[in-house]
C-alpha cells in the first residue's frame, strides 16, 4: 500500500471521532501562524493547539511570499485573526543552498529557470525578522502584532527571536 493510500485509509478513524456539524469558521484564538513546511515541526502540537484554533500557512522556510501574505490577508480581513505567529526551526534545510545554484540546476534538468525566489536564507534567525519586516510593510495585512519564533527541532523548544 503506497504511504497516500495509507494515509487515506487512516481517514476513516478520523470520520469516527469528527464533531458532527464541524467547527465554527473564525479561528478561536484569532491567531495565524506561519510556519516551515519540514515535517519534524507540527505547529500545532508545538504550540499547543486545537482544530479551529488558528490558521496554519506553511511553505518552505516559513518565509512570507506573496502567496503567505496573500493568506495573511484573507486571514485578517475576512476571518478576523489579529495576531501572527513566525516559525522557523534549527536545521533548516532552506539554509543549505543557494537560490542560483538550485536555479541553475532546474535550468540544466527541464531546460527551464522558474521565475519564483526559492527565498534560501543563511541563518533561521535573520530571516524570521526579515519575514516579519516583509509583513509589517505590507498595506494589505492591518494588524502587525507580530511575534517571531525558531523551532529547536532537537528539543522541541520555542526560542524567541526579537523582532525589534
Amino acid at each position: 500500500m503506497s504511504s497516500t493510500a495509507e494515509l487515506i485509509a487512516n481517514n476513516a478513524s478520523y470520520v469516527a471521532g469528527f464533531a458532527k456539524g464541524g467547527l465554527p469558521l473564525p479561528p478561536a484564538k484569532k491567531v495565524a501562524v506561519l510556519a516551515c513546511m519540514d515535517a519534524r515541526l507540527d505547529p500545532a502540537k508545538a504550540l499547543g493547539l486545537q482544530e479551529g484554533d488558528a490558521h496554519v500557512i506553511r511553505n518552505a522556510g516559513g518565509v512570507a511570499t506573496d502567496d503567505a501574505l496573500r493568506s495573511l490577508v484573507i486571514s485578517q480581513r475576512l476571518l478576523g485573526t489579529e495576531e501572527v505567529i513566525l516559525v522557523h526551526h534549527t536545521d533548516c534545510g532552506m539554509e543549505t543552498f543557494s537560490d542560483d545554484a538550485v536555479k541553475d540546476q532546474i535550468l540544466a534538468d527541464t531546460g527551464l529557470r522558474p521565475s519564483f525566489a526559492l527565498e534560501a536564507f543563511p541563518k533561521a534567525e535573520d530571516d524570521v525578522k526579515q519575514t516579519a519586516a516583509r509583513i509589517k510593510a505590507s498595506p494589505f495585512v492591518p494588524h502587525k502584532n507580530i511575534r517571531g519564533f525558531v523551532y529547536e527541532v532537537e528539543t522541541g523548544r520555542l526560542r524567541e527571536v526579537p523582532l525589534g
